[in-house]
């Protein structure tokens, strides 16, 4: 079903195998790495292992055994978090493979949870893999015509190819559902499905907000440290995008708290009940479910090594998103679900303090509009062009 769609990873994961010994390609469950990683891997000898299948953890119970049978061809390995104690031999299976003359291309590892992963791999690891997260379906990877889908049903595979609408919506109360009373606990965590439901609904209703734990913590009748731990939880595994403000300049009263989004728009879309494209337009989320779709999207387009946070004075300047790049350059982004191209003053105060190179803002009509103070206001797939080639 996925291989309908191009995946614009499979390059930038080909090309990593070409040059490191591994990758270790990281997503929420349900957004497409296994179809990833089985097509990369029927172009090449591999063999496919899946932590979750009891037969394929006993293969690796001495890994060494069977990896070193398996010298010369792709390993893939999925669902690698649940098997902790396996980064430390695949170190050593990699070194001993590059005295063999097996220098890239030998593990693909999969894995559903960024931070516990990283943790274990980033020591054991370090210099011989590259990271790279799968995010769910993006626009540039859909086409414009698809848009409007893309953000009424988010961009997990199943959900965005539904056949309709209350197809699509079942899905994702089904994997909501799962995440919660399966999938969670299965990182040994101890949360009652019902409160955390609660605690990631709240969130949907606040989409975009800055983050008041407080407000939270007494909504949800908990500690504000169990509420620093579920929004941990929830971003670890890539389900929440926390975004930072910017601080780099001491001298200004800057905002210190981040904006919350829930990453998928669909997943917010099903914690609300919202079903049809009228539900969406009609419901007080529009603005901040727009903003959050795009902003994920800006992000994603962004070349490796971009910095991502936003802007916002006590004075009122503000900006929603910020791009630093890699060279330096640094965007200042708007977002409006509007068709008048039109920001606030205090937008060009905050890019001027910043010295921002690029003043855009992504809005709803269908043509770029030069605007004053060197803005142009551009449709989000102009914007996301623009970026794909920096």
């Amino acid at each position: 079903m996925q291989g309908m769609i191009e995946r614009h990873d499979r390059k930038m994961v080909e090309e990593a195998l070409d040059h490191q010994a591994g990758v270790v390609l990281l997503g929420p469950r349900q957004v497409g790495k296994t179809t990833l990683a089985q097509d990369i891997a029927e172009s090449r000898e591999a063999v496919y292992l899946d932590m979750e299948r009891r037969a394929d953890r006993q293969v690796l119970e001495e890994p060494d055994l069977y990896l070193d049978q398996q010298a010369g061809r792709l390993v893939v390995i999925d669902e690698v978090q649940l098997m902790p104690d396996l980064f430390k031999a695949l170190r050593g299976q990699i070194d001993r493979r590059r005295r063999q003359g097996h220098r890239t291309g030998q593990f693909l590892l999969l894995g559903s949870a960024s931070n516990t992963l990283l943790q274990q791999s980033a020591e054991s690891l370090a210099g011989r893999v590259s990271y790279h997260e799968l995010t769910p379906f993006m626009p540039l990877e859909v086409g414009g015509d698809a848009k409007a889908s893309l953000w009424l049903r988010g961009g997990f595979p199943d959900s965005f190819l539904a056949p309709s609408d209350r197809a699509s919506l079942t899905w994702r109360e089904d994997f909501i559902r799962t995440y919660l009373e399966r999938d969670i606990p299965s990182f040994g965590l101890r949360i009652p499905a019902e409160t955390l439901r609660r605690f990631w609904t709240m969130l949907a209703h606040e989409q975009g907000g800055l983050l008041n734990a407080a407000k939270l913590a007494a909504n949800l009748g908990v500690s504000g440290q169990s509420v620093a731990r579920y929004l941990d939880l929830l971003v670890d595994l890539m389900l929440v995008r926390r975004l930072q403000p910017w601080h780099a300049n001491a001298g200004k009263r800057l905002v210190k708290s981040p904006k919350v989004y829930i990453r998928d728009p669909g997943l917010t879309h099903a914690l609300l009940g919202i079903e049809s494209p009228e539900d969406l337009l009609g419901h007080p989320v529009v603005g901040g479910s727009w903003e959050g779709f795009c902003i994920e999207a800006l992000i994603a387009a962004a070349p490796r090594g971009t910095e991502a946070s936003f802007y916002r004075s006590s004075a009122g300047a503000e900006i929603d998103l910020i791009l630093k790049l890699p060279r330096g350059e640094i965007w200042a982004i708007e977002v409006k679900r509007t068709t008048a191209p039109k920001v606030t003053r205090g937008f060009h105060i905050a890019a001027d303090d910043l010295g921002a190179s690029k003043r855009i803002l992504v809005y709803a009509g269908d043509h770029e509009v030069p605007g004053q103070g060197g803005l142009t206001a551009m449709p989000l797939v102009a914007a996301l062009e623009q970026l794909a080639g920096e």
